[in-house]
């Protein structure tokens, strides 16, 4: 039994099993968190029905509470007390539900704590309104009036139709407002700095003659009577989007009369049945995914967040796998194996565990200020003192990310090329290829596995990183994407937003805590998302490869 037993232990089975046990474990881990995350981060865009409680203030008062309830935690009855909250004898635990009541432009919070044991009465009134703000966040409350440049047009039953009609008005003159601001407006706005940069450039060189200088001068009055008749049409839209108003009565009693322009959409959740619901959630989703920030970060969308993180991965994609190919490649193919060959492949492992800050300090110093000053002291001396790439922006901080990145590409690729056969290299010498057609021919394309291997671990960690950003070119805020349709389409200077960027302000530097808690979940949610869609990707081109190389390796 004992020799059976050694048997078995050393004929590795054990080291199989725990293996195997050690795999399954991280992957439940894995798929637990992001289950986590999924569920805390897409529960936020589900309307949630809206009570209205009778709570026992600490005053001895009974005061209307109108909220929805968005957690609920059991905490001591010791605890409360010694934040000095008055609590019943006798209890020793009591539930504490987290509300939201909104109306913080009138009440000066939209999240309170109820207690359970104060609350004397509860109903779910059907006519109750949430309506989704452009600030100030939501507002709840009772619809009384909706009301056309001062004069009321709806009341009772009626002006709940009457308001869904205006807000879908509302939203097309604001989406109108946008198109002419960021199209016309904007083009008109770089058309004239391109002028008043050209003007500048032949003063500078000293050839601004007076034909010159008219030619600008008709150019420019032409754009601005353009201006000036596209900035009429914005007032009209602007003077048009401010004509309803409506009313709605809050907790404390008093109406409250506010402008639609602000106003995103409303919603009345007492009222809708579970395909409603449903149906909300999606758009809420949409809107998510597919719009601009809002109200600190804390609303809205997170598009360019999303757009600015694909992009600045692609980009380093497109930066990092040439240079770390070429360095791969001459360091197996070409350089003396020696002393020196060993320095450099100890000093690439050892860049794998720089910390990526370092990184940001470096990219900062050399790409910024030195590069970039260079640059613009050698290209673009019309627009000093203003930097055009002296600042931090969405190159350098791809090429920052690329230099972070750059280890893992060299060693992956050096692997895949030691795994290549010499009996291929050889047969290609024989065939009479040179050592330059051999390397492109045969050797590169049977290591492009490898280099799509190092690729995906490349955009793994870049995707994530935050730290190196926060000092080459992310911004809080920034909802106009570096892609337009000027010249040259895609602006390499520009400031960009990251997700995780996104998620570190909203999660740590945001005036509204709990407004934010659930978006930090959501951003993560898709943070995650990205980076899988481009590795999936990545590794889809990789395995393709490997079956087309496949019967050239055996």
């Amino acid at each position: 039994m004992a020799k059976a037993g050694s048997s078995w232990w050393q004929s590795g089975s054990p080291w199989i099993w725990l293996t195997a046990g050690a795999v399954t474990l991280s992957m439940l881990a894995v798929f637990g968190l992001v289950v986590l995350i999924a569920v805390r981060g897409l529960a936020h865009f589900w309307p949630a029905d809206v009570f209205a409680f009778r709570y026992a203030e600490a005053e001895g008062r009974v005061d209307t509470v109108i909220a929805s309830v968005r957690g609920t935690e059991t905490v001591t009855a010791a605890r409360l007390r010694e934040a000095g909250l008055e609590i019943a004898a006798g209890l020793e635990s009591v539930d504490r539900h987290l509300v939201r009541t909104g109306n913080r432009d009138r009440l000066g919070h939209d999240f309170r704590f109820l207690l359970e044991p104060r609350i004397v009465e509860r109903e779910q009134p059907a006519d109750v309104v949430v309506v989704e703000r452009t600030e100030w966040g939501d507002q709840l409350g009772f619809l009384r009036e909706v009301k056309e440049s001062g004069a009321t047009v709806a009341t009772g039953d009626e002006a709940w139709p009457a308001l869904l009609a205006r807000i879908e008005r509302v939203a097309d003159l604001r989406s109108r407002i946008r198109e002419l601001e960021r199209g016309r407006v904007a083009a008109i706005n770089y058309a004239l700095e391109q002028l008043r940069l050209e003007q500048r450039r032949y003063d500078l060189d000293g050839e601004l003659t007076d034909a010159r200088r008219a030619d600008i001068e008709r150019r420019r009055t032409a754009l601005e009577a353009d201006y000036a008749g596209v900035q009429a049409a914005l007032e009209a839209l602007y003077s048009d989007i401010g004509r309803d108003s409506y009313v709605v009565e809050i907790q404390d009693g008093s109406t409250v009369e506010l402008p639609l322009a602000t106003v995103v959409r409303a919603h009345r959740p007492n009222l809708m049945g579970p395909i409603d619901k449903l149906a909300f959630w999606f758009a809420r989703l949409w809107e998510f995914v597919s719009d601009e920030p809002r109200e600190a970060n804390t609303e809205g969308g997170v598009f360019p967040a999303i757009f600015g993180t694909v992009v600045m991965v692609l980009l380093m994609s497109v930066f990092v796998t040439p240079f770390g190919v070429i360095a791969a490649v001459y360091l197996r193919e070409y350089a003396k194996q020696g002393l020196l060959t060993r320095t450099i492949r100890i000093a690439v492992n050892n860049l794998a565990g720089v910390p990526s800050i370092v990184y940001g300090v470096f990219g900062l110093g050399f790409f910024v200020y030195f590069l970039g000053g260079s640059l613009d002291a050698l290209f673009y001396p019309e627009a000093a003192p203003s930097p055009v790439f002296g600042t931090p922006g969405l190159l350098w901080s791809s090429l920052t990310l690329a230099l972070l990145t750059l280890p893992v590409v060299i060693v992956a690729t050096e692997e895949g090329l030691a795994r290549i056969p010499r009996s291929i290299l050889e047969g290609s010498y024989a065939l009479g290829a040179t050592r330059a057609e051999t390397l492109w021919r045969t050797v590169l394309p049977m290591a492009s596995p490898a280099m799509m291997t190092g690729l995906i671990l490349a955009v793994a960690r870049a995707a994530g990183e935050v730290a190196p950003l926060m000092l080459v070119g992310v911004v809080k805020l920034a909802p106009s994407l570096p892609i337009d349709g000027n010249p040259p389409f895609l602006h390499l200077d520009r400031k960009f937003m990251h997700l995780g960027f996104h998620i570190y302000d909203v999660g740590f530097q945001s005036p509204n805590v709990e407004a934010a808690r659930p978006l930090v979940y959501a951003t993560a949610l898709l943070l995650v998302l990205t980076i899988l869609v481009l590795n999936l990707a990545a590794v889809h081109i990789r395995n393709r490869l490997r079956e087309k190389y496949r019967a050239l390796e055996g």
